[in-house]
């Protein structure tokens, strides 16, 4: 049986809108938690006067397991359908899941944007479905939820659909290619079955929508480059740069460059869990052994790249940032450190050129003096010492950063345009 491919989902939706309850639901209906787990919880959950929460528990009982070091099955997060293996990107926090979906940690090929049928979109959801966009997830589906507090109301459900709608037309979404499905997460309408209290749906169920997304193309057809994030000296075989394929193929024999060190290699082979390999492709991590570069030539935050098509170190760049969390203010001048891939170095922000409206993306003020907590920008770059970056639409994985000061991750980001170096 051939491995189904992979796919990277992630929920997003106001705090209060039933994202828990739906994902708790969704791995029960496809065989994914048994139910004497559900039971557990519903029992604590009545103790505690909180019936109707035992799915949230589910996801909140996972994580507080997590959190005592517990181990528990990872397989509570992953669930299969008929066509894909999906991996569900737990974002509890807003703002984690922007930095996680901006420094690459964890990049959603699709997202279920929920929003309850009995409040609309709320500004949180405005926020959510503007950063889906900007952070290039593409595809989404809409969970019009909670429709057994509204007794199924067409009417209620056609409401929402018509507020959402007119979000996503704004951001520039393709709304006929969106489905949104009337759901009840805490009953389980239309998540994995069809639901009899919504006769006048002829829509898919949640899992049947899954199954009609695409999968993501395997970014074989680009050019290679890959991070490095340690090097090794190996007695006898030489020098071995360790990292991960984001884009492209690596093999033996090809001629390879390291940017910015600048050093070109040919690579010997290409090791992964201790097996040879003819070739690694993206999302494989592993070891390879270069002729002609010694240990010291190259280091943690280099791209490698071939010869002829060599990884951009920039001069400057221009980027657009969210400001997620800044005790003060970002001015002109202000050096923090950026996280770029494997690379960590201090960059200067040189120009604050625009501030944007961060529920539309329009620009609110020119040059704006500066930027605080909440605040989406465009602003210009200038790196402290040489750094290989792409431009985010060229390379996602090479083209988002996250902005850390203070032990914190205060904005994040993704480069639109960049002043090349000449190396």
């Amino acid at each position: 049986m051939a491995e189904k491919p992979h796919m990277n989902l992630v929920f997003i939706g106001h705090v209060d809108h039933g994202k828990s309850t739906t994902v708790g639901r969704l791995l029960l209906d496809t065989g994914h938690i048994e139910p004497h787990v559900i039971e557990k919880y519903r029992k604590e959950a009545e103790q505690k006067g909180k019936a109707t929460f035992e799915f949230a528990w589910v996801m909140d009982g996972l994580k507080e397991e997590r959190e005592r070091g517990l181990t528990i099955d990872v397989a509570h997060k992953r669930f299969n359908t008929q066509k894909y293996y999906f991996t569900i990107i737990d974002a509890p926090g807003h703002r984690d899941f922007v930095k996680n979906m901006i420094t690459g940690t964890s990049q959603a090929d699709a997202a279920v944007i929920v929003v309850s049928s009995i409040e609309g979109p709320q500004a949180q959801t405005k926020e959510h479905i503007f950063l889906a966009r900007t952070l290039g997830v593409n595809q989404i589906i809409i969970d019009v939820n909670k429709m057994d507090a509204v007794k199924y109301d067409q009417a209620k459900y056609e409401e929402t659909k018509k507020s959402v709608t007119e979000l996503l037309k704004t951001v520039g979404y393709k709304v006929d290619e969106i489905p949104f499905i009337p759901c009840s997460g805490y009953k389980g309408d239309n998540i994995a079955s069809k639901s009899p209290n919504t006769p006048w749906y002829k829509g898919p169920t949640m899992v049947e929508a899954f199954d009609a997304l695409k999968a993501p193309s395997k970014a074989t057809d680009k050019p290679l480059r890959l991070p490095v994030q340690d090097i090794y000296s190996i007695t006898g075989v030489g020098t071995v740069p360790v990292g991960r394929v984001e884009t492209g193929v690596i093999k033996p024999d090809m001629k390879i460059i390291f940017m910015p060190s600048n050093k070109v290699g040919e690579v010997k082979s290409v090791e992964m869990h201790h097996e040879q390999m003819a070739k690694a492709e993206p999302g494989d991590n592993v070891g390879f052994n270069v002729r002609g570069i010694a240990k010291t030539d190259v280091k943690r935050g280099d791209v490698a790249g071939p010869v002829d098509n060599p990884p951009t170190v920039a001069k400057s760049f221009t980027a657009q940032i969210m400001v997620l969390n800044h005790p003060s203010v970002i001015t002109v001048g202000y050096t923090p450190v950026f996280h770029c891939h494997t690379a960590q170095v201090a960059c200067t922000f040189t120009e604050l050129l625009k501030k944007l409206d961060p529920r539309t993306g329009t620009v609110k003020e020119e040059n704006p003096q500066f930027l605080k907590t909440g605040d989406a920008a465009i602003v210009k770059i200038t790196p402290s010492k040489p750094l290989a970056i792409e431009k985010a639409k060229e390379f996602p994985q090479l083209g988002r950063f996250a902005v850390r000061d203070m032990g914190q991750t205060v904005a994040a980001g993704m480069v639109i345009d960049i002043e090349k170096k000449e190396m």
